[in-house]
């Protein structure tokens, strides 16, 4: 293994994973220097590495000389079973509730203590959004996170709670308990809303997408403009969700 690393006992698989895992919907595109900042590995295995996956066809390089993710690295993450049959399930549901309101809709799946977001269909007219397809989501302060968050096991609401709630807005809950209420209200009517608590002027209504064991599978949200009734839109909502359910389960 050559070339020396500030963790000298890390596997060459395990190198080549941390120069991939620098890049992000935040960080799309990075420079050598910034990989190797990111990843904890100095610059002469940053860039040997680099060079090993750009021949794979894992990252390329951009005319300014940063790099990004490869064509070869999209191919094989959209063959992941799970995402791609709930995305060709979700999406006719998903462009039906866009035509009725020509607004922000997402799909996200749970990832740790966050939602990520699969798919997503908006248009100039919508309501500018912080979501981006690969970009995770807090699950206290949205409607699709909540819906997960709502619809999971006792533990991960733990998990959230015990890693702090962070204050997006001032409308964002931060109390544990006034959230564990909050979900006691989606689990009841099926929707989960967010009020300016993600971004301001922004409101969403989300239903979770359940397995037929009751655990859920996913979350499907509109998001709107704050001024906009997003409760009147939680029937739609709802349906379409069931409607995902039943071509997934």
């Amino acid at each position: 293994m050559a070339g020396r690393t500030n963790n000298p006992g890390q596997s060459v698989s395990r190198r080549l994973l941390s120069v991939l895992d620098c890049f992000d919907v935040a960080h799309p595109a990075l420079s050598l220097t910034e990989v190797a900042t990111r990843s904890g590995l100095s610059v002469s295995t940053a860039r040997r590495l680099i060079g090993e996956l750009r021949a794979w066809g894992g990252l390329e390089r951009l005319e300014d000389g940063r790099y990004r993710i490869g064509i070869r690295l999209w191919t094989i993450g959209s063959l992941a079973p799970r995402q791609r049959d709930l995305r060709e399930a979700a999406l006719p549901y998903m462009h039906d509730l866009f035509q009725a309101t020509q607004e922000n809709i997402q799909l996200t799946v749970l990832d740790g203590t966050e939602a990520l977001c699969i798919e997503k269909i908006s248009s100039t007219k919508a309501v500018p959004t912080q979501t981006h397809v690969g970009g995770r989501l807090p699950l206290h302060a949205t409607g699709v996170g909540k819906a997960i968050l709502a619809f999971s096991g006792r533990d991960l609401l733990a998990a959230v709670a015990a890693a702090g709630l962070p204050r997006m807005t001032p409308n964002t809950i931060t109390q544990p308990g006034r959230l564990a209420g909050a979900l006691k209200e989606v689990r009841r009517t099926g929707a989960a809303y967010s009020y300016e608590e993600m971004t301001l002027g922004a409101a969403s209504v989300a239903a979770p997408i359940l397995r037929l064991d009751g655990g859920v599978r996913a979350a499907l949200g509109i998001v709107a403009h704050s001024r906009a009734a997003v409760d009147r839109l939680a029937p739609a909502v709802r349906t379409a969700a069931l409607g995902i359910a039943r071509a997934t389960n």
